[in-house]
């Protein structure tokens, strides 16, 4: 009989809630211009964290892989444009 272990998936859903306790808590911190930069570093932690782990990209094939590097690479692309026409109005 197949072992099942549990355990990796329920430590990282502790960390996903923790880092979303943080987030919560981060809203109400007087931070100024760092808020932003906070929350999308714990925002990137949690991605990866459901990316490798509950994905399971790390132990994908490499076609799977490179196209969660293309989809990522977009959405910089994405948001760069849409940060450079709010930074010039």
């Amino acid at each position: 009989m197949r072992r099942i272990f549990v355990w990796p998936e329920v430590a990282v859903w502790a960390a996903l809630t923790l880092l979303l306790g943080t987030t919560f808590g981060l809203a109400f911190a007087p931070l100024g211009w760092g808020n932003p930069v906070v929350a999308l570093a714990i925002a990137t932690i949690k991605a990866s964290l459901v990316l490798f782990f509950f994905m399971k990209l790390a132990r994908a094939p490499a076609l799977l892989r490179l196209t969660a590097c293309v989809g990522l690479f977009w959405m910089a692309v994405s948001f760069t444009l849409t940060f450079s026409d709010f930074l010039t109005r």
